[in-house]
């Protein structure tokens, strides 16, 4: 309960000596103020284990290990790495620095922290190929869908390199390098692979390398490939197409032509779906996707599915409010917009 309330209060304090007398331990009182907390150890990794061994990684790392001919034990490493980036995210130093915190597990060195990267960048498609066929194996995975996105992971860092770069950052660190991550899932959400990026790289540009992952390396066909609209550019849908897959991308309506977008917007045709919450309505359109690549008149035929949600309409009617409530100030205070607001940030 509230201590100002248990203060002072003579049926408390009566209890208390009571539990005393009956315990013996009136002459083992202690000062809480100048006590102190007891270590407490981490068992939660134990369930990451379960997993972790799961997914046969030991045997994946043993084989690893003898093939490289590596002297140190890389999977007591890596595990450390999974875990502390599950549990508590830091560095590698970072990670060092607490081996403490984890009960029975044995102490690896910081050079070895280091050492096991290089040997994850070297390894890693072996990797993960291993972890696909265990994934087959686990849960009968059938993979008819792909999820892709791109995201992007900056370093508190102004110094270029091969793959480190300034570009559109998704987390506004503009100021600060970064890479370029695409990622692979199922419809289960288990991830299939992944590729690094320059940070500089568009979004659009990493879907070719992401459908010869598919393709080429765990041999995956007749799928449908579901990416947002930062993905939907027409040579990437032409790609996927080329590779025998169909596709589901977002699009915004605005970047329709205008009868497509009229007839969009037509209110005629949409089917409701059942729900108590919000409204929700649908309908699908034939469309035909024209373009030109190297000279060559394109047509994808595609079905557009046009939605609607009274919950998705009001938050961006409040989000419009808010830009235009915004603006306005801007505009009666001059002094106030920024060089970024001027170019539009």
């Amino acid at each position: 309960g509230r201590v100002d309330l248990l203060q002072g209060n003579e049926s408390i304090q009566n209890l208390g000596r009571r539990l005393l007398e009956l315990s013996e331990g009136a002459n083992k009182l202690v000062d809480i103020m100048n006590a102190s907390q007891a270590k407490i150890l981490n068992w939660g990794y134990k369930v990451y284990e379960k997993i972790w061994n799961n997914f046969e990684l030991p045997k994946i790392f043993k084989e690893v290990k003898e093939t490289r001919k590596i002297t140190y034990d890389i999977e007591a490493v890596c595990f450390r790495m999974v875990i502390q980036h599950l549990l508590d995210p830091k560095s590698k130093l970072g990670t060092y620095e607490e081996q403490d915190r984890y009960a029975n597990l044995p102490r690896v060195s910081l050079q070895h922290f280091y050492r096991s990267l290089d040997v994850l960048a070297q390894e890693k498609e072996k990797i993960e190929q291993k972890l696909f066929d265990r994934n087959m194996t686990l849960f009968n995975m059938k993979v008819d869908v792909v999820f892709y996105d791109v995201t992007t992971f900056s370093f508190e860092s102004v110094k270029r390199d091969s793959l480190r770069d300034f570009g559109y950052s998704k987390n506004g660190k503009f100021n600060e390098v970064q890479v370029v991550l695409g990622l692979l899932i199922d419809s289960e959400g288990r991830p299939i692979g992944y590729e690094l990026f320059s940070g500089n790289t568009f979004d659009g540009k990493t879907m070719v390398k992401a459908l010869e992952i598919l393709e080429k390396r765990f041999n995956i066909q007749n799928v449908i490939i579901v990416a947002d609209r930062g993905l939907n550019n027409k040579k990437n849908l032409k790609h996927i197409v080329d590779k025998g897959y169909g596709y589901i991308v977002a699009s915004r309506l605005k970047s329709l032509p205008h009868s497509v977008t009229e007839k969009a917007l037509d209110p005629e045709g949409f089917t409701s779906i059942d729900d108590n919450e919000e409204d929700i309505r649908f309908k699908v359109m034939d469309h035909k996707n024209i373009f030109k690549d190297k000279g060559e008149t394109i047509e994808l035929d595609e079905s557009l599915v046009i939605t609607y949600s009274s919950k998705r309409a009001k938050k961006d009617m409040a989000d419009l409010n808010r830009f235009v409530e915004k603006a306005t100030k801007l505009l009666n205070n001059k002094g106030q917009i920024t060089s970024s607001q001027k170019r539009g940030g």
